[in-house]
């Protein structure tokens, strides 16, 4: 990693523009309709109006809602914020049966997707989504195009999630991954049900597994390094809704709790959750000893650069060229795989002696081999 603010911009992704087709209607019945109409027939009544009635299983989701589904569903769809990158991440890639526009539309910055585009790209579209759509109704006649067995959709409340699957006679499962911008153990919640409706309950222990095992791995490298020789760090840029220059950060950063890290930003008062917008002011009253750049918010921070290089030379760690950058972990909710890549990097800047044995490059394609080993990368 190195100081990137003098530099050009650096450009995440591609850009796809994606033509929409409008659909007509008219007195007879549209396709949704008449593709309700027709499951109807063989599906019978659940909790919210349809089940299947043989091979069967029954879940809770996490809108707290009780849903019977298809024991081995073979087409699904995959709505809202990290609702696709689980499914990558059990290996069921292969059961989507089509793709949202904001996928496509921003595919950097995220494994998963680099992992599976080359079948992703050719699939339908299942609507627009991305964050705007959080917890609203989906584009239904998208949705009943691709005939899936079920729908995962996260972020959603109870009684939309009750609507929507009534309407299309087609299951709805909601996930979360807790607090959007954090990585929350939420997510653990989430592998665990989706693994058992896809029969991938093995691989979502895997994965579990595998990110309690480095929790505890940076626990034992940083657990005892006492406060007064730890910097204090602060991590501007981070994504929240969007992209956000040097105020936007984080009271509840995991890379920096899962290395005992001083987060000066926990001295700030939050109103959004744990997401704060601190004031140029308070940055540096903070003053930190070492900032880190999430490279979501990067290109914001070098325009703020070039407009402001007074406030920047003001701080510390930028007169000490003690900045970096990360890679952004929040883009369309929590990329765990990047998260901990992350949590490395940090360690091994900040307690060099500590991490002395890593290669934080090849750490990184390990967690990221390892989420999405038999999906390309």
């Amino acid at each position: 990693m190195k100081n990137l603010l003098e530099d050009k911009y650096f450009l995440f992704g591609f850009i796809w523009v994606l033509f929409t087709i409008l659909l007509l209607y008219a007195d007879p019945p549209t396709i949704a309709q008449e593709y309700v109409a027709s499951k109807s027939s063989v599906l019978k009544e659940n909790s919210v109006g349809h089940s299947y009635p043989k091979g069967s299983i029954s879940i809770t989701d996490m809108a707290g809602r009780n849903i019977s589904l298809p024991a081995t569903p073979s087409r699904i769809a995959c709505i809202g914020p990290g609702a696709l990158r689980l499914i990558v991440y059990l290996e069921a890639h292969e059961k989507v049966a089509g793709v949202e526009d904001m996928e496509k539309l921003n595919p950097g910055g995220r494994p998963y997707w680099l992992a599976t585009h080359q079948k992703f790209e050719k699939l339908p579209r299942i609507g627009p989504v991305g964050p705007a759509g959080i917890n609203k109704k989906p584009d239904m006649e998208a949705l009943l195009a691709v005939n899936p067995d079920l729908i995962f959709i996260t972020y959603m409340d109870a009684g939309l999630a009750d609507e929507v699957e009534k309407t299309l006679s087609i299951p709805v499962v909601v996930l979360s991954y807790g607090a959007l911008g954090t990585f929350d153990k939420a997510v653990f919640k989430a592998m665990e049900i989706a693994g058992k409706v896809l029969d991938r309950k093995k691989r979502a222990n895997e994965i579990i597994e595998y990110i309690e095992a480095l929790r505890k791995d940076l626990q034992h490298r940083t657990g005892d390094i006492p406060d007064n020789q730890k910097p204090g760090v602060y991590v501007g840029g981070i994504g929240y809704r969007g992209a956000h220059g040097i105020e936007s950060t984080e009271s509840n950063y995991i890379p920096l709790d899962w290395c005992n890290a001083i987060n000066l930003a926990e001295r700030i008062e939050a109103r959004i959750g744990s997401h704060i917008f601190a004031d140029k002011e308070i940055l540096l009253g903070l003053d930190p000893d070492v900032i880190f750049i999430d490279g979501g918010g990067l290109e914001l921070v070098i325009q703020d650069f070039h407009k402001k290089k007074k406030f920047y030379r003001a701080l510390k760690a930028f007169r000490n060229q003690r900045i970096y950058t990360l890679l952004p972990f929040n883009f369309y909710s929590t990329n765990i795989a990047t998260a901990l890549s992350d949590a490395y990097a940090i360690g091994k800047i900040l307690y060099p002696d500590q991490f002395k044995d890593l290669d934080v490059e090849k750490k990184g394609r390990r967690d990221i081999h390892f989420s999405c080993w038999k999906t390309g990368l």
